[in-house]
Order: C-alpha cells, then structure tokens, then sequence
C-alpha cells in the first residue's frame, strides 16, 4: 500500500480522509495553503466535495489517484481539498463564481484561485481526456498553467472584477425592502400550481427532486387556509415519492434525487437532511389529511433514521453513500474489489434474488413493484443497473399491506449482508437540528414514545457534544468524540427551531430557554444590516472575499427563513419585541424577492403565512391534572401552523414563568385549563377540549 504523501492524513472529515492516500500533495483549506501560494507565486486549485458525492468519486478514481496526473498538478498548483458540508460558506462563494463563469454548478466543483483567494476559472467534472465536449482534465491544467505563467497580470486583473461581481451577488446588494402582504401568498399558490406536473407530481422534470421547503409551505398553507387544491399538491408530491424508486422501499428513507420525472430512477445516496425535512413534511401531511399510506411512509422513514443514520451517542450521521461493491463482492475487500463500486448496488435485486428469498410470496411482491426478469430501469446511462430492478411500489392497499411488510423485513434482514454503502459518520449541528424538528414532529402525528426519545437524545448529543457549556456558542462539526469547526447561522438557526419542536413535544422549559439563547446568539453573531442573517459570523472566515447572506432555500432552507421563523413562535410566547422586529426586517428585505420569485423562498413564504395570521400560544395549564391530557389532544388535534403548543405543571410553571411571566399568575386548582396567549397577553382559560378546538379554529 502506498504511504499517505499529502496532507490530510490528520483531518477529522470523511471526505478529506477519502484523498489522504491520493498522489496529489493536497492541503487543507487554511493559512499554511494560502501562505504558500503567496510565498511560491502559484495558483490554488480548490477541489470542493463530499463523501457522498458519486461524481467526486469518479474524478478521484480517474485523475486524482493518477500518479501521472498528479505529477501536473502538483507542478503548477496549490491543490486544495474542502469539504462543502463542513464549510457551505467556502462553497456557497466559490459556487457563484464558477456559476458566473460557466451558466452551471455542481460537485465536484474544481476552482483556481489567485494566492489572493479570488476566482479566476473553475468547473465541475472534468473527465481525465477531452469527451463530451468537455477538455480533459491534464490538458485543462496545462492550459490554465500557461495562462498563468504568460498572462498572470491579465487573469489576475479578470480575478478581481468577478470577485467584486460575486461579492454583490451573494451579499444582494441594494436589494429593495417591501412591506409583504397577503397578495405574495396568493401570487406564490399560482405559481406553485403552475410548476407543479399534473401526471407525475412533484415540481419540475428530469431531476425531480424533492424540495421539501416546497411541501412545508403548502402544507401549512392549505391547513391555514382551509384550501384543498393547494394542500394536494403537496400530498400528492409525497405520495408520489413514497411509491417511487426515490424511496427506499425494502429499508425505508429518500434517496437523493430522481433522475428521471417519474421518480423511478434515484441517485441513490441518503441525505440525513433530505429525510428530516421530509420526515417532518409527512407528518404534517398525515397530522392534515390522516392519510394512511403516508402514516405508513412516516413510520418508515422513521425506521431509517433511528435504525442506520443514529450513533449511540444519540446524534445523527450525516449521509450515506451511493456507491457500493455489488453483492458478489461481499467477502472481497482488495483495491480491485473497491474500484468495482457501483452506483445503487447496496438497493438492488435481480428476479432471481427475490425469489431465493421470498417463495411462495415473491410472484405478489415482484408484481407490486415493478420487478422484471431482465431488470426495469428506465434508463441507466452507465450500464450500472443492467439485469437488476429498481423497487417502487405500483399498488400500495391497506389489504396486502401486512403481507408487503413481511417481505420487507426478509429482504431487509438479506440485504444487511450485503457490502454497506459508505457511510459519512461526522455529525453537524444543523442537520441534527433538522432531525430535531422532524423527530418531534413525527412524535405529534403518531404518538411513538420511541420518536420522543430519539429527538430527546439527540438533544442532549447536540447539548453535550456541539455546545459550548453556557449554551452561547455551536460548533459546526463532530466526529469520533472531537468538535471542529465554529457554528454557522443554519446551526444556530436549525438547532432554535429543532428545540421549538421538541419543546411542543415533551413540554421541558429547559428547550425554550436554550431555544431563546440560540436565536439570540444567531442575531447578535450573524445578523445583517437590513434584515436577515449571513452565513458567516462577522471576522468568521476573514479569508474569504465575500460574506453571503442566507437569503434563498436550496435542498436546506434559508437560515434566515428558520430563524424568523423561530422569532415568531417565541413571540407569540414571551411577548418579547425583539423577537418580532427580527422576523418583520427579514420578511420586509427578502419579501420582494419571494413575490417575483416564491419557489426560490418557499420557507419565507412559510414564515409571511405565520406573520400575517397572528401567531398564538396554546398554554395548557395544569398538564397532569384532570382534563389536561383532554385539553393537549384537542390543541395537538390537526396542523394549526399558527398556534404554537405550551403547558407546564406545578413542577414546571416556575421555569416556565422566566421566560412567559403571565404564567405566574395561573393558579391551578384541581383541573387543568387552557390559555390563548398573543404576544405575551394571554386571555382567560377555557377548560373543555371542545371549547379549545373552537377557539383556535376561530
């Protein structure tokens, strides 16, 4: 084996430790990288990945495990490696830039900077020879070397004007602040319906993929609304996907994406924040329609969150891969066997494997799903897929449902054999407060003690491991017992609202006052003038050229939605106005932009909804008494996006009434009451659940 040349031997990230063996001298991204590109004149070549990343993989196998190749790089470049996940603000600059340069963006994404950091060329993929119109790798390397050498002034010159350029892009320079009002909302539903595809689902074509900040809003819209059409778009989307090949249907969870309209085919890695966003969406789904087949779809998803993607730490991982050996390699673990990785082969069977394993069951279970004896995938652009089936789900029936759950769990306990897709084991603050928020929600739709305590535990994971000891300050990143990495805005912003929900759920006045620190620790770290929050805190990554604002959703939401969000719940609670200015300067800078443009701020449509309908408190006064858990269930009924759900009993109400002093005043008695409470003021109680329900659905 060869010994480790470059030097991220000692880094902490998966995918950094993925490229520690490679022949490239790379460098992590810090000062000793820049400071040798200033000392030795040369360009930085930053390569920007994950470990989940199918494509990064093959550039890897293909070039960066070349000796030859790498001989070229190291010649004429710093060469950088970074893991998007650990540093988004890093990617999210560098993105804008090659998106400028190229009209397209993606990972891996290959930059070359000045020794001054700032971009003059970059791409994505680049095939080791010239293919597909595309330059080969070596020759795109040699070429940007020789503009380097003969023309440095000239690219150095282009370098600083798309700096400038970028720099207004990502921080929405002059962007115009306007008063939202209901017209946005009822402009976004048209637009919504208008992308949404009738015959399919979902939004858009080829890739489809899931947008939950998309179904968040409808979801929530329809609830408040009382409008069906709007809510079936959303129903429909997760319905769709629950049937798909997008779904994981022997172990429950989303794949990433669907690379074809009809959801058949996935790009098969797992996305922990995919699937808390999508476990959250489903239980408001199911909290608004009581639909059974995505109770089912919730219960699964679940199963895949706490069974494979949970650390008996009681965090969450981050993802797990696509790529696989296929089963016939299980006992090989040679480098030949590693470069036979394939994409899918972890989730796919032939006819044969199902009928080993099934028997007398596999004729039903092979119609159910589309099996086919020479293999049903659409289309398989690599010939990965070939003889073997994609599983989706034709005819889900509450009939056949316990028969279908059997066979599940037989190929279930087949597959385990298998060799695992890899798994990226680090866990970040973020998307743990993204399972938070999707665990305690979960909780509401199904009752499952087992969904409370899992979003408990990862709590106090996210407590214990990721924070600080007075709470003020997150850590980005943790793996194999070592934090890295200081918090950015969606950490603080994630974890805020994920402890909102949680509180919702277990009612322990501990979440809502670490809930108030997060939110205000975001504000006073990452707050920009005018309204929102940047990515960054203020001296945060002083290497960078560009500080971004969290303005718009991609496959996560706006941490600047989230936090208003989260501002507008504790409002509604504490009274306090800080919290309200916050989320009003936020709507008011971004809320242009999400009328003329809503599928890019689908979250802060979200967040205008709960602004413009009076956000209330729900207080149940007297939990353990007679007539409280009467009174919990009629406020925890159906999805009420406006109405936030508090309580407290004799042993909590001191706790409680530091952070809402009103509660001081409610003297329990021998049966519990319920308070409606709006910014603070709460009126007087009410102590039948038929009562409640009328007056929250007031």
């Amino acid at each position: 084996m060869r010994v480790s040349s470059n030097r991220l031997a000692a880094e902490s990230s998966p995918y950094l430790l993925q490229h520690k063996d490679n022949p490239v001298d790379w460098r992590p991204w810090g000062p000793e990288a820049f400071a040798a590109a200033r000392e030795l004149g040369k360009p930085l070549l930053l390569s920007i990945g994950y470990s989940t990343c199918h494509w990064c993989h093959v550039m890897e196998r293909e070039s960066f495990s070349d000796p030859a190749v790498a001989a070229v790089m190291n010649r004429h470049f710093i060469c950088v490696k970074l893991d998007r996940e650990e540093r988004p603000d890093v990617d999210r600059v560098y993105m804008t830039a090659v998106q400028a340069l190229t009209g397209q963006g993606g990972w891996p994404l290959n930059v070359f900077l000045t020794p001054e950091l700032e971009p003059f060329f970059g791409g994505t993929y680049f095939p080791p020879s010239a293919r597909w119109g595309q330059p080969g790798w070596t020759q795109l390397l040699e070429r940007v070397a020789g503009l380097w050498r003969e023309r440095r002034a000239d690219v150095e010159s282009d370098a600083r004007r798309l700096a400038q350029s970028v720099r207004g892009w990502v921080a929405e320079v002059g962007e115009a602040r306007v008063k939202p009002a209901a017209d946005i909302l009822s402009r976004a539903d048209a637009a919504f319906a208008g992308a949404f595809d009738p015959d399919q689902a979902g939004f858009g074509g080829a890739p489809k993929f899931p947008m939950p900040a998309y179904q968040r809003y409808l979801l929530r819209r329809a609830a408040r609304t009382g409008d069906a059409r709007t809510g079936r778009l959303a129903v429909e989307s997760l319905r769709a996907m629950a049937r798909g090949g997008i779904f994981d249907q022997v172990g429950g969870g989303f794949h990433r994406y669907s690379t074809d309209a009809e959801w058949r085919v996935p790009h098969f890695e797992k996305m922990l924040y995919d699937n808390a966003q999508l476990l959250e969406n489903l239980a408001d789904a199911v909290l608004l329609t009581r639909d059974a087949e995505l109770a089912r779809a919730l219960t699964r998803t679940a199963a895949y969150l706490t069974r494979d993607l949970r650390g008996a730490h009681g965090g969450f991982f981050s993802a797990e891969d696509a790529d696989s050996l296929p089963p016939e390699f299980a006992d090989r673990l040679d480098g030949a066997a590693h470069a036979e990785k394939k994409e899918g082969a972890f989730y796919l069977w032939t006819a044969a494997e199902l009928d080993a394993a099934l028997g007398e069951g596999a004729a039903a279970f092979r119609a159910r799903h589309g099996v086919e004896a020479d293999g049903n995938a659409a289309h398989d652009p690599h010939g990965e897929f070939v003889g073997r089936n994609i599983l989706f789900d034709l005819a889900p029936s509450a009939q056949d449902e316990a028969a279908a759950e059997g066979a599940r769990a037989v190929l279930l306990s087949r597959r385990a054999l298998r060799p695992r897709p890899g798994l990226d084991d680090k866990c970040l603050a973020a998307w743990n407060g993204l399972a938070l928020s999707g665990l305690s929600r979960a909780y509401l739709a199904t009752g499952d003690p087992a969904l409370l305590s899992a979003a408990q535990a990862a709590a106090d994971f996210l407590r214990r491991e990721l924070s600080s000891a007075d709470g003020r300050t997150l850590h980005r990143s943790w793996r194999c017992g070592a934090r890295s990495g200081e918090g950015l805005a969606d950490d603080y912003a994630y974890v805020a609202a994920g402890l909102l929900d949680l509180y919702e759920a277990d009612f322990d006045p501990a979440r809502l006052r670490w809930a108030l620190t997060l939110l205000s620790e975001a504000v006073r770290r990452f707050a920009a003038p005018g309204g929102g929050l940047f990515q960054t805190a203020e001296g945060g990554a002083p290497e960078l050229f560009a500080r971004a604002l969290e303005d718009r959703d991609g496959v996560e939401p706006s941490a600047s939605a989230v936090l208003a969000d989260a501002a507008l719940r504790l409002h509604a609670l504490t009274g306090r106005g800080e919290l309200r200015r916050f989320a009003d300067e936020a709507l008011e800078r971004f809320g242009g932009d999400a009328g003329e443009r809503p599928l890019s701020r689908a979250y802060l449509l979200s967040v205008l909804d709960r602004a413009l309908a009076s956000p209330r408190t729900a207080l149940i006064a007297g939990l353990d008494l007679p007539g409280g858990r009467e009174l919990l269930a009629a406020a925890r009924a159906r999805l009420r996006p406006d109405v936030f759900v508090a309580g407290f009993t004799a042993e909590t109400q001191g706790a409680l009434s530091e952070i809402l002093p009103a509660a001081t005043q409610m003297r329990l008695a021998d049966r519990a009451g319920a308070y409606l409470c709006v910014g603070g003021a709460c009126g007087l109680p009410v102590f039948s659940a038929a009562e409640l329900t009328s007056r929250l659905d007031a």
